[in-house]
């Protein structure tokens, strides 16, 4: 009876780990910032804003390496200190 239980309670430890993996990888920033960036000269900078940019939008990055910006207003309006546009 015990080893029942102990076997139960190990697959579900791995069924609800794994759903919260699938879950949390759609929603980060990282992966999505990684195309974004995947062609910039200065990548590292790129990343860096891009996933300040992506925090501030809940997660809204544009499709593609540049460009399409009217997919995420929020990530289009966000303003560098000299007023030019911050994401990349």
């Amino acid at each position: 009876m015990k080893l029942v239980v102990v076997q139960f309670s190990i697959i579900f430890l791995l069924l609800t780990s794994s759903l919260f993996v699938f879950s949390t990888a759609d929603s980060s920033c990282g992966g999505k910032c990684n195309v974004r960036c995947s062609k910039a000269s200065q990548h590292d900078l790129c990343i860096k804003d891009c996933n300040i940019c992506c925090q501030k939008c809940k997660g809204c990055v544009p499709s593609g390496t540049s460009g399409n910006k009217d997919e995420c207003p929020c990530y289009r309006d966000i303003k560098n200190s000299k007023g030019g546009p911050k994401c990349p």
